[in-house]
């Protein structure tokens, strides 16, 4: 897969892409044939190191050091909190609130499918900013916004106040989305109406950074895929 038309910058420390979605991260011991960023890039740029991850489905901004100093210097970042991370994701229903804060703890790799879940005793704290953007018809594109850095966080707290990502059927019951559904007065064959995204509806579209070798505060922005019934 060439994914030189997904790079958002370049230079001696870091590569920004845009991640397309069906692409892992880093290598998945449980499928060793599937293809993963570090080595696809690795091919163009050299060896790279992940600051940071998005599943597979997950499209939007991806963050990779290009140097060790630079991998330690923005993993810093991360760990205290220095960075401004914004998600764009389609979810199923209407909140009945334009913001929230979710303040719920979470606990990870829970049961046999490794899933993230609530759990006031054991879980860890985990806080996720929340707007409504838009509504369209039956669905709602939401931005949310992480304070913690909990694996699966995002997915998680919408499941947990009634509002699945789309398609995410780790959280919820699998469902793609037809156009049927956002497009008032739709009035095509249901029979022969095909699905506008079946994958997961969550987009990385913001990451705010200082520049681990200049100091500048820099704001990377991916704009959504191709697929995405919104723009």
């Amino acid at each position: 897969m060439d994914l030189a038309n997904t790079v958002i910058w370049s230079d001696d420390h870091l590569l920004v892409i845009n991640k397309p979605a069906g692409i892992l991260v880093l290598a998945d011991g449980y499928d060793p044939t599937a293809p993963f960023i570090t080595n696809l890039l690795g091919k163009s740029f050299g060896r790279l190191w992940p600051v940071h991850r998005l599943d597979r489905n997950t499209t939007g901004v991806l963050l990779l050091a290009r140097s060790a100093e630079a991998h330690r210097e923005l993993n810093a970042q991360f760990e205290h909190r220095q960075v401004n991370k914004i998600y764009h994701a389609l979810v199923k229903g209407k909140p009945h609130w334009d913001k929230r804060t979710i303040k719920v703890p979470l606990r990870t790799n829970a049961g046999r499918r490794h899933r993230t879940i609530v759990d006031h005793r054991k879980g860890k704290r985990a806080i996720t900013h929340l707007r409504l953007l838009e509504e369209l018809g039956c669905l709602s594109l939401i931005e949310a916004i992480p304070e913690t850095g909990r694996r699966h966080q995002i997915r998680a707290h919408l499941a947990a106040c009634g509002l699945p990502i789309t398609a995410d059927d780790l959280y919820a019951e699998s469902s793609v989305i037809y156009l049927s559904k956002i497009m008032p007065g739709y009035k095509g064959n249901p029979a022969d109406e095909q699905p506008i995204l079946g994958r997961l509806g969550l987009h990385a579209c913001s990451l705010g950074i200082m520049h681990p070798g200049t100091g500048v505060e820099l704001v990377f922005q991916a704009p959504y895929a191709d697929d995405s019934p919104v723009r």
